[in-house]
């Protein structure tokens, strides 16, 4: 491969500033002389040999560059860091993006900092993540399916694989080559603020959905592909699982989320370990990302938990050992950064485990630290034999493999010759059936579903016209947003497609009901993700997305706004049906139910509000079942199928039909 030799003199001096890590880059012995392919560059060489041959070419620099993951603010004022220190990756969190936030815009950032990575000695390609969880979120246009907990109460297998493969598609043709997805925990308590990310409750549904990995990789040999994407199997392992922490909530830490899983081995193996038997084995998922929680499997303290990111008996031992898992494994944000010592110590005992990347990004000012500071750490504990070149070669083999097999080496840059595709009229048609299939029918009392097109109907509550609402968190920012505006329908604007009669729509019911009315009112959540969606969890103080508003606590109830319309409208209307539009199930009272005629789990749609018209007036049939347990009160968290005391509002699986 011929590098610019302008450029790659103008690294070399870059890197001169770097001390230790520089002279370890310059003392090494050149790969070839002028343009004379080496065996790591020749693509007809079995995968394996080329992995070996560009290792054995490697300084302890570059191999610890190869492990180390910066955020794209980070790099992007200066992309010689990525020469300099021989980053092997680069990321987008969520809401980091260019500031023209295109889909070129996209491609012309990853490529930039390709062409860094290009100029290193060995000419080592970056592999940039995204956190492409429904849809490549991130980017403005993408096309933004519904979120895992809807795409399970589709119960179908081919559908949720079709929309990785789009997924894959339009990240890809925007730069990114790897997801931070899919998310194959399995949800035991709804109060859990992550719980839309699961598939459902049970494993064997959460199983049946990993037909998601096959989308975004394709078949083996397809991953280099310009429509393809390695994945990421997360969060390994236990993280739907863990306990409630009543003394957390409203204190401002976590009471769920990032908790502790206090079950049994023999219960973790069933409920968290055996969805990443066929996502290794079946799907051959290229990396996995370990939880930021805890195991404890002997009920002692909180002190005795092993946080997973040092868990060496479950990554090395368990994963790769025993499942042969040849992919690599990714730390979480900054996840390393929880365990047990000092930055050496935390270092140290996630290597040792088996973590073989590191998203350890800066984001100065937020944070004082970050890649910078792990670089020469990782680099002084093998220098005091603290951890072996054995384990430190293992890593950079698995992460070499993955480039390889992406076709990285060969055709580095973004291949943009599916940019017209993001968010296509085909790839939103793929969106709107998967919303259509998602909704659930809880009650319909007289059949009140499908409406008729000919009546008048009268729209109103909160979720109603409102996308930012309804696609929830990870969509354009992190948390999402309230006032997020993304291209797609509104639940409303479905409606008034649909309707050949008069439509009024009052979010709040203000509005006069005109006479012989049918009413629906969307209610249900405010978009959040992770911990600020834990019931009782913490408020954030400052929420850009909302305009600098606080977000309020979350309690998986119905808001008394929200509930104050449908009395109103189920009042004044001939029938009354009631979308639930949110990331779990939300209490519905005995006696407001008894006022609703229709009620409707609508999950979050994404951006595709014309699936939900499409089952409401019938161009579609109800097919959905629930993926979790609908519970009465909150007071029954955690519920789930199985329970010896089993008494929900609507047991799991549950779904009236309207297929005739």
């Amino acid at each position: 491969m011929s590098r610019n030799p302008a450029r790659r003199r103008a690294s070399v001096l870059a890197a001169l500033a770097s001390g230790a890590l520089a002279v370890a880059l310059l003392q090494a012995t050149p790969p070839a002389a002028g343009d004379e392919a080496l065996p790591y560059q020749d693509p007809d060489l079995p995968t394996a040999q080329r992995v070996t041959d560009l290792l054995g070419r490697m300084t302890l620099a570059e191999k610890i560059g190869q492990m180390t993951q910066a955020e794209r603010i980070d790099v992007d004022a200066d992309p010689s860091l990525i020469t300099a220190n021989a980053l092997g990756s680069v990321l987008s969190g969520g809401g980091s993006v260019p500031s023209d936030n295109t889909p070129e815009a996209w491609a012309d950032m990853v490529d930039r900092y390709q062409e860094a990575a290009l100029d290193t000695r060995l000419g080592i390609p970056l592999i940039y993540g995204v956190d492409s969880v429904h849809g490549h979120g991130n980017l403005q246009g993408a096309t933004v399916f519904p979120h895992n907990i809807g795409l399970g109460a589709t119960r179908d297998p081919k559908l949720v694989e079709r929309i990785g493969h789009i997924t894959a598609e339009e990240t890809r043709a925007s730069g990114p080559q790897w997801a931070f997805a899919p998310c194959i925990c399995v949800a035991r308590d709804d109060r859990w603020g992550r719980t839309y990310e699961s598939f459902g409750e049970t494993p064997r549904l959460v199983k049946s959905m990993e037909t998601v990995i096959d989308g975004l990789q394709g078949r083996p040999g397809q991953l280099d592909d310009a429509d393809r994407v390695l994945a990421s199997a997360k969060h390994f392992a236990g993280d739907g699982l863990t306990t409630y922490d009543e003394s957390a909530a409203g204190t401002g830490a976590y009471p769920i989320d990032q908790g502790i899983a206090r079950v049994s081995r023999k219960e973790f193996d069933k409920l968290a370990l055996s969805p990443y038997v066929p996502a290794v084995k079946k799907h051959r998922v290229g990396s996995v990302m370990p939880s930021f929680s805890s195991t404890d499997f002997n009920g002692g303290s909180t002190a005795d938990a092993v946080k997973m990111h040092a868990n060496k008996q479950l990554i090395t031992g368990w994963l790769k050992n025993q499942q042969h898992f040849k992919g690599f494994v990714i730390s979480d944000w900054r996840a390393i950064r929880q365990l047990p010592g000092d930055y050496r110590a935390q270092v140290k005992a996630s290597v040792l485990a088996g973590v073989d990347m590191f998203m350890e990004p800066i984001q100065a000012p937020n944070n004082p630290n970050g890649w910078d500071v792990f670089i020469p750490t990782l680099t002084d504990l093998v220098g005091t034999g603290e951890v072996p070149m054995s384990r430190i070669d293992d890593a950079v083999a698995r992460i070499l493999k993955a480039k390889f097999d992406l076709g990285l080496f060969e055709h580095p840059l973004t291949d943009r010759s599916n940019l017209d595709q993001v968010g296509s009229k085909a790839h939103r048609a793929v969106a709107r059936r998967a919303v259509a299939e998602s909704q659930v029918l809880l009650r319909n009392k007289q059949a009140t579903l499908p409406l008729r097109a000919k009546d008048k109907v009268y729209v109103a509550g909160s979720n109603a016209d409102n996308i930012g609402n309804q696609a929830g968190g990870w969509t354009l920012t992190w948390q999402g947003g309230s006032t997020n505006v993304i291209p797609g329908q509104t639940v409303l604007d479905g409606i008034e497609r649909a309707a050949k009669g008069d439509v009024v729509y009052s979010e709040k019911a203000t509005e006069r009901v005109p006479r012989k009315a049918v009413g629906v009112v969307v209610v249900g959540e405010t978009p959040y993700a992770e911990g600020f969606g834990d019931v009782g969890g913490p408020q954030w103080a400052y929420d850009p997305g909302d305009n600098g508003q606080p977000r309020q606590k979350q309690t998986m109830e119905i808001s008394e706004a929200d509930k104050q319309a449908i009395r109103t409208v189920c009042a004044r209307t001939t029938s009354c049906t009631v979308l639930v539009v949110s990331g779990r199930p939300l209490i519905v009272p005995p006696g407001l139910l008894n006022q609703i005629d229709a009620l409707v789990a609508s999950w979050l749609p994404g951006s595709e509000g014309g699936g939900v018209a499409d089952v409401l007036y019938g161009r579609s049939p109800f097919i959905g079942k629930l993926p979790v347990t609908w519970p009465r009160t909150v007071a029954q968290e955690p519920i789930n199928v199985g329970d010896a005391s089993y008494d929900p509002l609507y047991r799991y699986g549950y779904g009236l039909s309207t297929r005739r």
